[in-house]
């Protein structure tokens, strides 16, 4: 059964939890026979809740454009890059206004814009054609003022302590 009523949420800040907590709102959606989709931009690294996902399938389909390759080599993003994201972009526009999710998630899609993969208008364009009865999740570090204008809800994560600091690693399973 669709939402009555979609909102739009935004998961930001520098604190460790944004894509956790997108991915815990997609199982409680799947939960009530919602169907989700979740896009992720730069994350081709196969993070542990991959493998998982891509197995709930037809209930929630997965999709990933784009590395962040060029951040760690300190570079611009390439034109092939910033293509792929759009591409990525635009193939979850069409599928959110063809009515076949209930929940949309577009993971690190601040973060896309902060890198200069996509540009915010692009991302505001999406908001506003985002249909009434479906939710949209959008996660990322730095999320520009006019993305937070636009949300109904917003939390921002933010870092108090972390163990990073002490040199401890990302682990699998809880951080990949």
């Amino acid at each position: 059964m669709p939402l009555e009523q979609g909102f739009v949420q935004v998961y930001t800040g520098n604190g460790k939890g944004k894509t956790t907590a997108a991915i815990g709102q997609a199982v409680r959606a799947l939960g009530s026979q919602l169907k989700v989709l979740l896009v992720q931009f730069m994350k081709d690294y196969p993070y542990g809740e991959v493998t998982v996902l891509e197995n709930l399938s037809p209930h929630l389909e997965l999709r990933r454009y784009g590395n962040d390759s060029f951040v760690f080599q300190k570079r611009p993003p390439s034109q092939t890059l910033k293509d792929q994201v759009k591409q990525g972009l635009d193939q979850a526009l069409a599928d959110m206004r063809g009515g076949r999710f209930d929940l949309v998630i577009l993971d690190e899609v601040c973060v896309s814009v902060y890198f200069g993969l996509l540009n915010e208008e692009e991302v505001m364009a999406f908001i506003k054609q985002k249909p009434h009865q479906v939710e949209l999740i959008l996660t990322g570090r730095y999320c520009p003022k006019g993305i937070l204008d636009a949300a109904d809800l917003v939390t921002e994560m933010k870092e108090i302590k972390h163990y990073y600091q002490q040199g401890i690693l990302a682990r699998k399973g809880i951080e990949s």
